[in-house]
C-alpha cells in the first residue's frame, strides 16, 4: 500500500494522504487581506488531492511582511476575508493551514517580478527589524529590537493565531526559516546580542521557543502546531543541523507535532549542494534527534521518489512547492502512478484515470 497516500492523524486532525503544499509567496494582497487570487490558487490545490494546503507566509504585524503585496493577518478584516477560502479548501477534502510568519530584515521587498530589491520608505516600503542591525546584502541595516518589543513579539503572533482560529485555520505553522526573524534569531550569522536573546544556542533560540509557547497557549489542544526550520545556512560558521536537531528537541517539549525542514535563506554567500532530494537527509536527522514527525522539501518531483522517501522511513509527509504550480493536480497523477486512491471533484470525474 502507498504511504504517500495514506491518511495521517495528528491530534484531532486526519489528513487525507501526506503530499503536502508548501507556503509559496503569491505578492497578490492588498493591505494584506487576501484576495480571489488566494482562493483560486489555494483553491486548485484542494481540488487536485493534497492532503494539507497551507497560505503563504501569513504576517502578524504590517512590519513582518516580506514585500508590501503579502499576506497578513494582523487585524480582523483579514481573517474575514481568510473564512471563504478556509471553508473552499475543506469543502475539497483537504485540510487548511496557515503559516504564520515575521519577515524581520528582509521585510520592504518588490515582489520577484519587480525586480526583487528593497523597497525605501518614500516607495512604500518601511524600516526594518531584526536581532543586530545587520543588513542582507547590500540593503539597509534592520534596527535592533529592543528588549521591550522581544519581551510583546510573542504576544502578536498569540494574536496573529487567535484571528487564524476564528477563520477556521486547522494546523498553525511558525516560520522560523529562509532567513526570517526567527531565523535570524537562530543563526550566529545575523544575532550578534549580548543580552539575554543571543550568545549561546539557548539565548539565540528564546524568542523561537517564547513564540510557540503563545501560540501553543492559544491553538487548541486538538490543532496540530508546526514549526519550519532551515536546517543550515549552508555557510561556514553559520547555523547547522545539529543545532537545529537541538532546537527541534525543545520544540517537541513544548507542544510542536511536525517540523517542517527546509535550509538556507539568511545568507547571500550560501554555497548550496543541491539536487533532487537533497535536503531529505537534514529532514531525517531532526526526525531522529527529536523524535518529532518530519516534513521533507527540495526538487522532490516525481511520484516514486516522494514515495520511497516515506517507505525509507526518511520523513513522514512530503511538501511540494514549485512542482504543484507547474501542476496543481500532481497528486492525482501521482495516485495513478502509484495505484492508489485520491480525492477527486465530482465536475472532474470524466478525466479520472
Amino acid at each position: 500500500m502507498s504511504l504517500l497516500f495514506s491518511p495521517l492523524t495528528l491530534r484531532g486532525t486526519t489528513f487525507r494522504n501526506r503530499v503536502w503544499v508548501s507556503p509559496m509567496c503569491q505578492y497578490s494582497s492588498t493591505d494584506g487581506r487576501p484576495t480571489d487570487w488566494h482562493l483560486v490558487h489555494l483553491g486548485a490545490l484542494a481540488q487536485g488531492g493534497a492532503g494539507l494546503v497551507m497560505t503563504e507566509a501569513t504576517a502578524v504585524v504590517p512590519e513582518g511582511r516580506i514585500s508590501p503585496l503579502d499576506a497578513g493577518i494582523w487585524n480582523d478584516e483579514q481573517a474575514a476575508d481568510y473564512e471563504r477560502i478556509v471553508d473552499f479548501v475543506r469543502g475539497q477534502g483537504a485540510v487548511p493551514g496557515i503559516q504564520l510568519a515575521h519577515a524581520g530584515r528582509k521585510a520592504s521587498t518588490r515582489a520577484p517580478w519587480l525586480g526583487r530589491g528593497y523597497v525605501p520608505v518614500a516607495e512604500g516600503g518601511w524600516e526594518t527589524v531584526g536581532p543586530s542591525p545587520v543588513g542582507y546584502a547590500d540593503w539597509p541595516g534592520p534596527r535592533e529590537l529592543t528588549s521591550d518589543e522581544l519581551t510583546a513579539m510573542p504576544g502578536r503572533w498569540a494574536l496573529a493565531a487567535r484571528r487564524a482560529l476564528e477563520a477556521g485555520f486547522e494546523v498553525a505553522e511558525i516560520h522560523a526559516a529562509h532567513g526570517y526573524l526567527l531565523h535570524q534569531f537562530l543563526s550566529p550569522l545575523t544575532n550578534r546580542r549580548t543580552d539575554a536573546w543571543g550568545g549561546n544556542l539557548a539565548g539565540r533560540s528564546r524568542l523561537l521557543l517564547d513564540v510557540v509557547d503563545a501560540v501553543r497557549d492559544v491553538w487548541p489542544e486538538d490543532r496540530p502546531l508546526f514549526a519550519r526550520v532551515s536546517a543550515t545556512d549552508w555557510v561556514e560558521g553559520g547555523l547547522d543541523v545539529d543545532d537545529v536537531a537541538s532546537v527541534a528537541e525543545r520544540l517537541a517539549q513544548r507542544g510542536v507535532d511536525l517540523v517542517d525542514v527546509s535550509s538556507g535563506g539568511n545568507s547571500p554567500d550560501q554555497e548550496i549542494s543541491s539536487g533532487p532530494g537533497y535536503q531529505v537527509p537534514f529532514a531525517t536527522r531532526i526526525k531522529n534527534a527529536s523524535g518529532l514527525l518530519v516534513g521533507t522539501v527540495g526538487l522532490i518531483t516525481e511520484p516514486r521518489q516522494a514515495e520511497k522517501i516515506l517507505q525509507d522511513g526518511e520523513a513522514d509527509v512530503v511538501f511540494l512547492a514549485r512542482e504543484l504550480l507547474r501542476n496543481p493536480h500532481w497528486p492525482q497523477y501521482a495516485a495513478a502512478e502509484l495505484g492508489a486512491e485520491v480525492y477527486w471533484p465530482d465536475q472532474y470525474l470524466r478525466a479520472r484515470p
